[in-house]
């Protein structure tokens, strides 16, 4: 039995079958994950994924009826999972879902921040509210949960996962959504610089950055002509589905698959990023 840099035990990989070993690099048994926004296509899709690998997964949304299904599905196949009505937007909310899962769990592992709102108003036309209600949403609410559960996980020392969730228009600046746009490439840089502050205290800060995937919040912005230029700049020529994020989920949940891997704008986009003409 081998040890690792930070004193876990590690089987040499020679002696172990492939399912053993892919059950200890991305196995999650015995992690708690709260996953802020998990009521939605995408994070729900995630949060599916992390309780198939184990965890126990807290489902954060303002709706149990949109919860539900995802719920039953988890169970289906075996998972543990359960629901906390939060506003992500509120610092007691999230507050007191963080001492709800501690009281409950007994723990906190990871943190998705997945929780955000999208508009294709021209610019000229964006009026303070609507600019003040992206913002208070979709970096407000990554910067509370990053706060409010990042204190936790420094505090405890042991280390833990926090998962942003990015944008592609936080890397490449994208036409139309222009202050969605603008909250995320703050929740990249922000991202960024905690995983520098927090990283000796083994607390790892990513973004997943998904390309274009259909969901909820972008159904208004993907006009035919949108579309078009989409799939012309898109080298798989397709959108991507939301369980292709699963397995990037696991990598940097797992503190063993992604031990080294803290600051990354981690891309899913079928190539998107790397299409110039």
């Amino acid at each position: 039995m081998n040890r690792g840099r930070d004193g876990r035990n590690i089987t040499p990989i020679t002696s172990m079958s492939t399912s053993d070993y892919l059950t200890q690099m991305f196995g999650l048994n015995g992690k708690v994950a709260v996953v802020i926004g998990g009521t939605g296509e995408l994070c729900g899709a995630m949060a599916e994924g992390l309780a198939g690998a184990g965890a126990e997964v807290v489902l954060v949304g303002r709706s149990l009826e949109k919860a539900e299904a995802r719920l039953k599905k988890i169970a289906a196949a075996g998972g543990k999972a359960w629901f906390h009505a939060a506003e992500a937007t509120s610092k007691a909310e999230v507050e007191g879902l963080r001492d709800a899962v501690l009281k409950k769990s007994g723990r906190i592992d990871i943190v998705i921040n997945g929780a955000g709102i999208n508009s294709a108003t021209p610019f000229f036309d964006i009026t303070e509210e609507e600019f003040d209600r992206i913002v208070r949403v979709n970096l407000k609410g990554v910067f509370l949960g990053c706060q409010v559960f990042g204190k936790y996980l420094v505090e405890r020392g042991s280390g833990g996962s926090i998962i942003n969730l990015g944008s592609m228009s936080g890397v490449v600046p994208l036409s139309r959504v222009f202050t969605y746009s603008a909250t995320k490439g703050a929740v990249h840089n922000l991202s960024l610089n905690l995983a520098r502050e927090w990283a000796p205290h083994k607390v790892r800060v990513n973004v997943l950055v998904p390309g274009f995937f259909p969901a909820e919040q972008n159904k208004k912005v993907l006009t035919p002509d949108r579309v078009a230029s989409i799939m012309g700049h898109t080298p798989m020529k397709r959108f991507g589905e939301a369980r292709e994020l699963i397995g990037a989920t696991l990598l940097l949940a797992s503190d063993a698959a992604g031990s080294f891997i803290t600051g990354e704008e981690l891309i899913v986009d079928g190539g998107y990023h790397a299409m110039t003409i």
